[in-house]
């Protein structure tokens, strides 16, 4: 569902639509965008799989500066968009307006940085990420590229967002997935048709994201969006940047926790050779393909949360949030109990290799034990987010990868060796949902009183 570029009837679809049809029309969109996104992820792992097992590894390496960059961007973007609901939600589209502008070319500054410092220390960089020898020149040939389209994929971000903020999450997709299709289609044409190897499959990404970032600027440049992106409306004030700053937050917790969980993760598993970093990468694809659809769910809630808050709805973000939690549940008892049962053939898909095979299987079952827990947990936190609670959120972002997963990856690898590294993640998301219960049951006590 695409609410049109009327504010009235935004307002009124989302303060009166029943949650139950309202956060589906809004998350369907979302959730297509996020799978073709993870999809297109996983493509690049399993063609790069064609290569070798070091090969697949260096994808593993180079994740966490793609998660660096997709940090900056939603920093902004969620950044911008928390308010922008609220905004929306009160009706003030020239100040929504100035709010998105100045995201959207604060994150270019920022991934311009990132393209110049990461292309002058790029083999540093690499080794600091986990790279072995071994690894380095596939993991240098990726990085060097990916590293070109750090501004286009973090104003992306920001647009891609502040679309779905204000109830345009159709626009998004659009955008999104056009560019996704085309990196699958490119990655086997630039990759072996050409003979470029893994520095195709990063060509390719480049490129796609270029056509992304031409697809979304295009809804705002042509007015399909209720809000104005010029520069004219970039603004310098200190108040706007810190009410951006303080809504991403969670988000640049949550993010750069990740980008960092996942160098540590890579620096753990590289003591057991190529073969554990392959099998570990494989596993985070799987995982992010599933928590894309929990996300792209969640991210239809959020806009209903700000809007229903901001207008005195607490009974509508109440239905909304214990809807999405259900929802979110379900899901993830069905995903978990296939992955357990075709964890072995699940890996095979990326790696026909037998060592691989056998850590990515293991470690895919150790977190599906606790995967469903997870849906509470991040409809949590992004309610929090976009209600104006950034610190809760903060909080809950910092310790699923952050105040619970680092600690338990140093000390059960230190005990268990490399089960104790592949049973880390299981081991924080239920530390994290017994933080979150409490958190929370303040929040929604507090929301039902004042009902």
């Amino acid at each position: 569902m695409t609410i049109r570029n009327d504010p009235e009837e935004r307002f009124r679809r989302m303060t009166t639509e029943p949650v139950s049809r309202l956060i589906p029309a809004l998350a369907l969109p979302t959730i297509a965008s996020m799978l073709v996104t993870a999809l297109y992820n996983m493509a690049d792992t399993y063609y790069v799989g064609r290569i070798d097992t070091s090969a697949t590894a260096a994808v593993g390496i180079v994740f966490p500066l793609m998660s660096f960059i997709q940090m900056v961007g939603m920093t902004f973007g969620v950044g911008a968009g928390s308010p922008v609901s609220r905004l929306l939600g009160r009706k003030e589209v020239d100040q929504a307006s100035r709010t998105v502008s100045t995201a959207f070319f604060t994150a270019a500054a920022c991934g311009a940085l990132i393209t110049v410092f990461g292309e002058l220390f790029l083999d540093p960089l690499m080794r600091a990420m986990g790279s072995t020898e071994t690894i380095l020149p596939y993991a240098r040939e990726y990085g060097r590229f990916i590293l070109l389209g750090a501004p286009f994929m973090a104003a992306s971000f920001v647009m891609n967002v502040c679309l779905r903020s204000e109830g345009s999450a159709v626009l998004g997709m659009i955008g999104i997935t056009t560019g996704a299709v085309i990196n699958i289609v490119l990655d086997p044409i630039f990759m072996f048709t050409l003979g470029m190897g893994i520095k195709g499959a990063a060509i390719a990404t480049v490129l796609s994201q270029l056509i992304s970032f031409a697809i979304l600027l295009s809804h705002y440049l042509m007015r399909r969006s209720a809000l104005r992106l010029v520069p004219a409306n970039f603004t310098l004030e200190p108040e706007m940047h810190r009410e951006i700053l303080k809504s991403g937050m969670p988000t640049f917790f949550r993010q750069g926790v990740a980008s960092l969980a996942a160098v540590m993760l890579n620096a753990a598993a590289g003591g057991y050779g190529d073969t554990a970093i392959a099998g570990m990468t494989i596993v985070t694809r799987i995982m992010l393909f599933m928590s894309s659809v929990l996300i792209g769910f969640g991210q239809g809630f959020q806009p209903v949360a700000a809007f229903n808050y901001t207008a005195g709805r607490r009974d509508r973000v109440l239905r909304a949030f214990w809807f999405s939690v259900k929802v979110g549940t379900a899901g993830l008892l069905v995903f978990a109990a296939t992955a357990w049962t075709f964890a072995p053939a699940f890996v095979r898909l990326f790696r026909d290799d037998p060592e691989v095979v056998r850590i990515g299987a293991f470690t895919l079952r150790a977190q599906c034990i606790t995967m469903p827990l997870t849906a509470f947990i991040v409809m949590s936190n992004m309610m929090f987010q976009y209600i104006g609670q950034p610190w809760r959120a903060s909080l809950l972002a910092l310790s699923r990868q952050g105040l619970a997963f680092m600690p338990a990856l140093l000390l059960l690898s230190r005990i268990f060796g490399l089960p104790g590294i592949q049973a880390s993640q299981a081991v924080a998301d239920l530390a994290t949902f017994l933080l979150a219960l409490p958190i929370t049951a303040v929040t929604l006590g507090a929301m039902k009183q004042g009902v």
